[in-house]
């Protein structure tokens, strides 16, 4: 595929004239370059109620075991950047119907005031909708999704998106990408087709080092595409382990649904989960930068009904990290 192409896509999917709204009613934070930031998602363990409002002083952050100190912290109500992001190839092609239905449902579970985009991808990732918070404007794009030609490359595709997100950061808003997917990319040992011209490895560690969460959601078309294409076993039991690596990287977790119209639950539990993520930022105690693996972990205090999951850690080498 030409730069020329990929130039031109990342232009149309993140002008700033596109992506700027009104301001937003929500304070500009502004940390220092040393500032660790943690994107923290709280679930209930009792799936029955609903998960609590939580303070500041709810958290304790840990590095290697010890204590920080916590330099800011961002309410769950902070509303997001979402890119929805499907996976268009494979057996899900011939099925657009439940597609778009799945990806209206999406929109309707999201809050008003989150700011939404919608993707898709086969061979390439293909702009259905900018960051909009317009909900016609995004009902009618989906209705407008065709069906694709091409191969999986989904890691790729991954990859632009986080770079677009990355590239229109808003300060006043925390970004994540919900991809339904089945993970196999044409790469994978035993696939046929060309597939992503980097490598998971190269995709995982760019996750692992980004603040933008990603919700991959497994959408389960092993039974089908191994009776029509051959694909072998393998490659999925591959793909569900990178997906899950994936969403550890970033301190989510892993969803999934058996079938297409699985999905209307699935991304209304992951915009739940959503609503309950928290910024959490401090200084190291340890301000050696010395290129080392630092493991970080928060607890949640006196609360036995909760969990919160953040990314495992990050190398001490520069700033931001």
């Amino acid at each position: 595929m030409s730069f020329w192409f990929w130039g031109l896509l990342l232009a149309t999917l993140i002008p700033a004239a596109c992506w700027a709204q009104a301001p937003d009613p929500v304070e500009t934070i502004r940390v220092d370059s040393d500032l660790v930031d943690l994107q923290v998602s709280v679930t209930s363990l009792n799936r029955v109620g609903a998960v609590p409002t939580l303070d500041q002083k709810n958290f304790v952050v840990l590095e290697n075991g010890q204590p920080q100190t916590i330099s800011f912290f961002a309410a769950a109500a902070t509303p997001f950047d979402l890119v929805l992001l499907i996976d268009l190839s494979g057996s899900t092609r011939d099925k657009l119907k439940l597609v778009r239905a799945s990806a209206k449902g999406f929109v309707d579970a999201t809050r008003s005031t989150d700011r939404v985009s919608v993707v898709t991808f086969s061979d390439a990732p293909l702009l259905v909708c900018p960051l909009t918070l317009d909900r016609k404007l995004l009902k009618d794009s989906i209705d407008d999704i065709e069906k694709p030609s091409g191969g999986t490359n989904f890691w790729d595709s991954l990859d632009h998106v986080l770079a677009t997100l990355r590239a229109s950061a808003n300060p006043t808003r925390r970004s994540a990408i919900v991809v339904m997917t089945d993970g196999v990319d044409n790469a994978l040992p035993d696939v046929q087709g060309e597939g992503s011209r980097q490598s998971f490895e190269e995709l995982l560690a760019t996750v692992r080092s980004s603040e933008i969460l990603v919700f991959p959601v497994y959408l389960d078309t092993e039974p089908e595409e191994i009776k029509r294409h051959r694909t072998p076993r393998s490659a999925y039991t591959l793909s569900r382990a990178q997906l899950a690596q994936l969403a550890e990287a970033c301190g989510t977790q892993l969803y999934r649904a058996n079938k297409l119209k699985d999905l209307d639950h699935v991304y209304g539990q992951v915009i739940g989960d959503l609503g309950h993520v928290y910024s959490i930022g401090y200084s190291p105690s340890n301000s050696f930068r010395d290129g080392k693996w630092r493991q970080v972990s928060v607890q949640i205090i006196d609360r036995s009904d909760v969990r919160a999951r953040t990314k495992p850690g990050y190398y001490a080498g520069g700033p931001g990290q």
